[in-house]
């Protein structure tokens, strides 16, 4: 029996699709360069970036999955672990690679690759969190 924390998972699966619903609003002006859009845009790729890594580390620590070794390798220990599609994966660990710059490099980052993130985000976190409650669900015995 592994002890994986559902209820925080849940919580996050839960925010995702809230965070999913604005990248959809924002992708209707994924180009403009107001600075409040810009900032906006910025805050959803870190919310999702966050909402991937901390559910994906829920999920290493819970099922004693091989620990990662950076924030890109928390997506493909999910991969190889069969949470996510190879699809999927490869999308987010695209995504994931932006955390550093939107942490620590903030006042000089390139909007016009950001704004190319931001169109598919919506759907990438939708189907995050259905392969996720559905490993959930393949493995409920070991819970």
């Amino acid at each position: 029996m592994y002890y994986v924390n559902i209820d925080q998972i849940e919580k996050r699966l839960d925010f995702s699709q809230h965070v999913g619903t604005v990248a959809r609003r924002l992708a209707e002006n994924a180009a403009d360069p107001d600075p409040v859009l810009a900032l906006s845009r910025e805050r959803v790729l870190q919310l999702a970036i966050e909402l991937v890594t901390d559910v994906g580390s829920y999920l290493i620590d819970g099922f004693m999955m091989r620990d990662a070794g950076s924030y890109e390798d928390i997506v493909e220990v999910l991969q190889g672990e069969e949470v996510l599609d190879d699809r999927l994966a490869e999308a987010l660990v695209n995504l994931v690679k932006w955390r550093k710059p939107l942490m620590q490099q903030y006042m000089d980052l390139p909007q016009e690759q950001l704004s190319g993130l931001i169109p598919p985000l919506g759907e990438q976190l939708q189907a995050f969190a259905e392969q996720v409650r559905q490993f959930l669900q393949r493995n409920k015995d070991l819970l």
